[in-house]
Order: C-alpha cells, then structure tokens, then sequence
C-alpha cells in the first residue's frame, strides 16, 4: 500500500508557511542534500545505498518533489544496498541486498560504483571500524566517484543532545520527541566519523572532501512551536562550523 498524501504538520505550516506550497521549507536539508546527489547522477550510474535500511522513506509520506529526488533508482542503471541489519533484505529500492556484520569488508569488486550514498549512516560507525568504512567505501567507488553522506555535526546541537543520552534511551526519548519515528529506526550512535578534521583525515588525498554546515528545520524538537523558535534562534546564533548537519562529498582521487 503506498503512503498517505503528505500533508506539512501544523507546526512546519506555521513556523514555514512556503512548505504548504510543495510540502518543503526553503531550509528543507533532505531537500538540499537529494538534489546535490542527484546532481552526481546519470542515467548509466551505479549507486551503493551503504545502511540501506528498510529503505524507511519508500514506507513514509513524503512531498511528490521529494520522493521524485530519492527515488533515482527508478533513473539510474542499477542501486544496491548493504546493512547490518537483514531489514535490507525487504528494501524494495534496491536490485541487490547484503547483510554484513559491522566493519566487514564491502562483498564487491574494486571500482563498482559511480557513487556510494550514507544517509545518517556515518554516525553509527564505531571507532574501530571507521579506517576500515572509509577504505572499503573509496575502494569500492570508480576513480572520480563520489560519497555523499549526510550526518549531524558531533559539535552540533543534534550531536551533542544525541551523545548525552545513553544509547538504551534513545529509542523512549525519540518516541517523546518524534512519536511517529518506528523503533525499529533508532539505532545506537557514535560519532566518529562526525567532524571535519576526522573526515579529512578518513578521507586523506588523493581524494577530494567537500564538508559544509546546514541547518534544517527543528524537526528532532517534536511538533512544539516554543520548542521550534528557541531552536531557530539558536541556529541564526550558531557559527558555520557548529551547524547541526554536516553534509559530505567525498571523490574518489
């Protein structure tokens, strides 16, 4: 069954009135960070979704204009998928699922893929296993491809409230926070892939790193208006470097 129509919630409507012309924000990150990936894309790419899930957002309401962004499977020659968990294997996005055990080495050739997408995946990695995530994934992409990972800045507002709550109450206090979000999409974070230094070092030449800042709206702050505007504010105050996202392209030298 296909999801409902997406209607913007009441707080997005208020706080964002533009986002009930289209159903997105003019600070909409999913927004921004899709079309810079599909801006990567053509028809001939070969796509890894590395921590492909469910593929949670084929299953949830999403603006017509963001779905058409995410849904470049439909446009590009081939998408496969890869994830800890077996839910991979019920992603009907992808032509090819892996189940591996984490920090096990990526199960294709040396330069498959014109691009490897992590979305909210990097903050999940442990240490140990990061030197291993970054090498398999350069490995694995064609000399000139890219890696484009959205992930929250350890330095940002998203990082630091994340890494304040132990790992065994994040699924309680998102279901506060975000009582739509499915517990089976919580997972346990750890930020060390999560600043700009530890990505240029993970990352080191040949390949080029492209990190900025952004900050979308506060939608980790529940439906509360109050809650929303204080976040705003905090945001307009909050320098560059501190921003709650960091978007990243990583190509391959």
């Amino acid at each position: 069954m296909p999801p409902a129509p997406f209607e913007p919630t009441p707080t997005l409507a208020r706080l964002y009135p533009e986002a009930t012309v289209g159903g997105f924000s003019r600070y909409d990150g999913f927004v921004e960070f899709y079309t810079r990936v599909n801006a990567l894309l053509h028809d001939d790419s070969r796509v890894l979704d590395f921590g492909a899930g469910r593929g949670q957002w084929a299953h949830e309401p999403l603006p017509e204009a963001s779905r058409r962004l995410r849904a470049f499977h439909e446009r590009v020659a081939q998408v496969d998928g890869v994830d800890v968990d077996e839910v991979v294997t019920t992603n009907p996005t992808l032509a090819e699922a892996k189940v591996l055990a984490p920090g096990e080495p990526l199960p294709w050739a040396d330069a498959t893929y014109d691009l490897v997408l992590a979305d909210y995946v990097l903050e999940h990695i442990s240490e140990p296993d990061a030197p291993g995530v970054a090498a398999e994934i350069m490995r694995v992409l064609k000399p000139g491809g890219w890696l484009a990972a959205r992930t929250p800045n350890k330095w940002g507002l998203i990082g630091l409230g994340a890494r304040a709550v132990p790992n065994h109450l994040h699924t309680k206090v998102l279901s506060r926070l975000q009582p739509g979000r499915k517990a089976m999409d919580v997972f346990p974070v750890e930020y060390h892939m999560n600043t700009r230094r530890e990505l240029r070092s993970l990352f080191a030449p040949p390949h080029r790193v492209v990190v900025y800042g952004h900050a979308s709206e506060p939608t980790y702050f529940g439906s509360s208006v109050p809650a929303w505007r204080a976040a705003q504010l905090l945001d307009r105050l909050t320098p560059p470097a501190l921003a709650p996202t960091l978007m990243v392209f990583v190509q391959r030298g």
